[in-house]
């Protein structure tokens, strides 16, 4: 947090990048909390719109303009969204030479939306004419004109409860315990999209601890101990397979369909 401080001091704007399966849950207050007392202007970048039907996606654009945040959907994955993403933060910077701090949750796709950003061709660049300038090991590069980002420690740490932690991204190599979580988002995932566990598995069960099984079984993991399923390997596939969009859900915006 301390690092990612110093850099929204230093930088003009603020790119916060959501997930668009539960943008709300891939927010960080505490980011935009830390931008508002800069004065730094921020936009939020709902990143992976190519998962999501346009109607949740216009929705949650809808939601938050209304709420006065500066919104803007991607597909960093298609690099779809670029020239609305630089538009947008040439408007929110209003200035010749400005420089945004990209800031997400892991595995929301900041990388990503820096990639698509810079281009393929695009070269790191030192000094940017006119910024505050950035100590050593931060890499700046250019967008457009006198727009430019960089290239930050600016990963989020992923907390929040047992569900909400996964949605943020916390690999499941990080808990010692995966079930729990694997199991409040097969629930998760059944709520919102009933299928999601038969079209990701094929399998044709709704209770957590069942397809966790059936999911160990089919793989042939089993404890050595005991003999029984491995339910804790199959937990960490089930959270893998959901950063992976495998097992596919979404929320859909407060206000309903605006198709």
């Amino acid at each position: 947090w301390r690092t990612l401080a110093r850099v929204v001091r230093r930088s003009t704007g603020v790119l916060e990048v959501v997930d668009s399966r539960d943008p709300e849950s891939t927010r960080s207050r505490r980011l935009e909390s830390m931008a508002r007392a800069m004065e730094k202007p921020l936009v939020l970048v709902i990143n992976k719109a190519d998962l999501v039907p346009g109607w949740a996606i216009r929705g949650w654009l809808e939601f938050y303009r209304s709420r006065g945040l500066r919104a803007v959907a991607v597909s960093a994955a298609r690099g779809a969204g670029r020239r609305q993403l630089v538009e947008a933060m040439q408007e929110a910077s209003q200035q010749q030479t400005s420089v945004f701090a990209v800031a997400g949750y892991p595995k929301t796709g900041k990388s990503s939306i820096i990639n698509m950003l810079k281009g393929y061709r695009s070269a790191p660049v030192s000094p940017v004419p006119g910024s505050p300038g950035y100590t050593k090991g931060y890499t700046v590069y250019r967008v457009a004109g006198g727009l430019y980002i960089v290239d930050t420690p600016g990963t989020i740490p992923a907390g929040g409860g047992s569900l909400q932690s996964v949605i943020r991204g916390r690999g499941p190599e990080e808990m010692s315990d995966p079930v729990r979580p694997a199991v409040l988002l097969l629930r998760e995932a059944l709520r919102r999209n009933p299928k999601a566990v038969l079209d990701a598995y094929g399998i044709a069960e709704t209770d957590p601890y069942r397809i966790l099984e059936e999911i160990a079984r089919r793989r042939s993991w089993f404890y050595r101990s005991t003999g029984d399923p491995n339910i804790e390997e199959a937990a960490r596939q089930v959270i893998r397979d959901y950063h992976k969009a495998k097992l596919w859900f979404f929320v859909p915006p407060p206000a309903g369909p605006s198709r």
